[in-house]
């Protein structure tokens, strides 16, 4: 077995040479990895194609496969949306931004357009409205290699079926920007929550609290709650009104803090009625 992984990166405040999450398991456990910068170079193809492996199977690898590289190979792809919705680089952030309540992983023929192989295997789960895209992420990372491991058990056994992808009902998940980090509260409040956590981890959902910026990381939607404020004014109850209901903020950032309560966050700071939320402006 050969693992192959992205090079170490830079990480932390110190920017220390960082290797991957799946090159430092390799290395745990004793296996074989390479980290190629570009991984169809020949050097690379040489050694890959000279282990005669039965399988390649690729996990968020961030480099495209040529051809060459998978000829002759039973390649599969593990990818996080229920294809073929959310082909592209942020399929559970943009599902979760645009108030999806369910996703899952696709197991999928390695092919030369994004995310558009035959669906070999695919597991669904709810979208909690309490989490956050990297908690998503994480739930995803643990329902995928149990698909990956039926995909490869009923290769073996000469089982597989594959279903080709209606290209009809495709969709994009294009990668997330700095520009897209922050949300306008001139929408429903379910929206307004889908989005805030549909930015956690990155990059983020920052806005201006009066002249404040701020991060805002959990929010619990209340979309029955009346009110006749402008969408982003603070309430009596410190809820944040939106364009219809309001939002319940539980977790919050300071610029340049560490996240908080927002009770934890009232201790040093103002956050009171009639105070507003607005958008931050890109580079802000």
């Amino acid at each position: 077995m050969l693992v192959v992984s992205q090079p170490d990166k830079p990480a932390g405040r110190k920017r220390r040479l960082t290797p991957t999450p799946v090159a430092e398991w390799a290395q745990r456990v004793g296996l074989s990895c390479i980290k190629p910068e570009r991984v169809n170079e020949d050097s690379v193809l040489e050694r890959v194609r000279s282990l005669g492996a039965d399988a390649f199977v690729v996990i968020a690898f961030g480099q495209k496969i040529g051809p060459t590289l998978m000829e002759g190979v039973f390649s599969i792809n593990l990818h996080g949306s229920l294809l073929p919705e959310y082909r592209g680089a942020a399929p559970i952030q943009r599902a979760m931004m645009d108030g999806c309540t369910t996703t899952g992983v696709s197991v999928i023929t390695l092919a030369q357009r994004m995310d558009a192989g035959d669906i070999l295997a695919a597991a669904s789960t709810p979208i909690r409205a309490e989490e956050t895209a990297g908690e998503l992420h994480d739930r995803l990372a643990l329902l995928g290699p149990p698909v990956v491991a039926r995909v490869l058990s009923k290769f073996r056994d000469g089982t597989l079926a594959a279903t080709t992808q209606d290209e009809s009902l495709a969709t994009l998940a294009p990668k997330l920007g700095k520009a897209e980090g922050t949300t306008s509260f001139d929408q429903p409040a379910p929206c307004v929550r889908a989005r805030i956590h549909g930015l956690n981890p990155w990059p983020g959902c920052s806005v201006m609290l009066d002249s404040t910026p701020v991060r805002l990381l959990r929010v619990r939607d209340w979309p029955d709650e009346g009110h006749s404020s402008v969408p982003g004014i603070v309430l009596d109850n410190l809820h944040v009104a939106c364009a219809s209901g309001a939002i319940e903020i539980r977790e919050i950032q300071p610029e340049g803090g560490r996240a908080m309560t927002l009770e934890a966050y009232r201790h040093g700071r103002v956050l009171q009625a009639k105070m507003q939320f607005t958008p931050q402006s890109p580079g802000a």
